[in-house]
């Protein structure tokens, strides 16, 4: 079994390195590497999001095909995710057996566009630190903040000018929605979700903000594991709807 990871915005695979430790030795964990960070911090960035679900599934195509595996994105990395499992779908490749949607609304609610990524420097910074998810101590070292920057304003960009089209089948995998309890995303719009699943569809909430995964790591792992690893694609038991919500 594999697991594809995304990461949010300004994130780069190293996000999910900690993982290993904690999920089942059945599990191979595969963050996957985005251009502009981490160890393709010399490419180029992408001009929009679609480029970077094409790059995605062009460099990791031939391993979706090699064995049973499902994806996790967070925040940005959900809806990477999404469109990804499309594209997979257009391509005839062997689709996911399940997909954890983190820290992201259905795709189908529309906000009002901010474009925070026109703001200057000192206002863009105080947006995303409202998140919740980046040190003090990197915004107040210059010589990393002019290497962040450019990389979560790029992914901001890519984000807010992203513009919805309904699919025309409904995602079909089980999908597991997880979210922070303090996250600005509400119940409506985790719920939404589920207008886009024809399986099983479950919803975990967490003690946290919009950045719960970087304390409740063994938490998600868990579910990772009960979903993937102990209950490997329990192809006889399918229910349409939401099957359960834990609160942890």
């Amino acid at each position: 079994m594999i697991l594809f990871c995304l990461p949010y915005a300004g994130g780069s695979e190293a996000i999910y390195y900690k993982w290993k430790k904690f999920l089942n030795p059945s599990i191979e964990l595969v963050p996957m590497a985005l251009k502009g960070r981490g160890k393709r911090f010399s490419e180029t960035f992408y001009e929009n999001l679609e480029q970077a679900v094409d790059d995605i599934f062009e460099k990791y195509k031939d391993k979706i095909g090699e064995d049973d595996y499902a994806i996790y994105g967070h925040s940005m990395g959900s809806l990477l995710a999404y469109e990804l499992y499309y594209k997979i779908c257009k391509s005839k490749l062997r689709k996911p057996i399940h997909i954890f949607f983190s820290g992201y609304k259905a795709p189908s609610i529309i906000s009002k566009r901010e474009n925070i990524y026109t703001l200057s420097d000192n206002d863009f910074i105080k947006k995303v630190m409202k998140l919740g998810g980046t040190p003090k101590e990197l915004m107040d070292n210059q010589v990393l903040l002019q290497i962040f920057l450019p990389i979560i304003r790029n992914d901001f960009k890519n984000i807010e000018s992203y513009t919805y089209e309904k699919k025309e089948n409904k995602i079909e995998c089980d999908v597991s929605i997880l979210n922070g309890k303090q996250d600005s995303i509400n119940l409506k719009e985790i719920l939404a979700w589920k207008n886009h699943v024809c399986r099983e569809f479950n919803i975990y909430n967490f003690e946290g903000n919009h950045f719960y995964i970087n304390s409740n790591v063994e938490n998600i792992t868990d579910i990772i594991n009960d979903t993937l690893a102990n209950n490997i694609y329990n192809k006889a038991y399918i229910q349409n709807g939401v099957k359960r919500e834990r609160i942890l």
